[in-house]
């Protein structure tokens, strides 16, 4: 089963982040969570067909010339200076997407994917796909939480359109 979060909870989720959703949903036998313990790289691997048909650029391996670079600096002449890679982007939206698993709330990798997306040129949506359970830990509320807190406090204004997180 498949759930998700979207932020801020006062917009509709937009069209093109829904269709991500139904990626997930058409997969979720494959990736549930509850009945497998897969990587996130085996979870990519399931949904990267779906997401190369709508247009997303996908990580092709662990070498560095299979990583997606997104640019966060430019140096002279207009040269990349600074990026940060990630599992997915779609450029005509600016949405980035990263696959967590074990490590979305153990090593707070869902904060970190937040504050690269921020720094991110040209990037406006994120999209977090986090096991609803890990270790009998609920992982995808734990990260709702954090997410529902920065946004309720209303002290830290994001650059970004919106936040999605996907519980599989």
């Amino acid at each position: 089963m498949i759930s998700w979060q979207y932020f801020p909870k006062s917009d509709s989720i937009p069209e093109h982040l829904l269709k991500v959703v139904n990626i997930f949903k058409q997969h979720s036998e494959a990736i549930d969570s509850q009945k497998h313990k897969l990587t996130s790289n085996e979870v990519l691997l399931v949904l990267k067909k779906s997401l190369l048909d709508m247009n997303f650029k996908v990580e092709r391996g662990s070498r560095i010339d299979d990583k997606i670079k997104v640019p966060v600096l430019f140096g002279r002449n207009g040269q990349m200076e600074k990026s940060f890679q990630v599992d997915a982007f779609h450029e005509d939206t600016g949405t980035v997407l990263e696959v967590e698993a074990g490590r979305a709330v153990t090593n707070y990798q869902f904060l970190k994917d937040l504050f690269e997306a921020c720094m991110m040129h040209n990037v406006n949506y994120l999209v977090i796909g986090v096991r609803r359970t890990y270790r009998k830990r609920p992982d995808f509320e734990i990260v709702l939480t954090h997410f529902d807190t920065l946004y309720a406090s209303g002290r830290l204004n994001l650059p970004l359109k919106g936040i999605l997180i996907i519980g599989y």
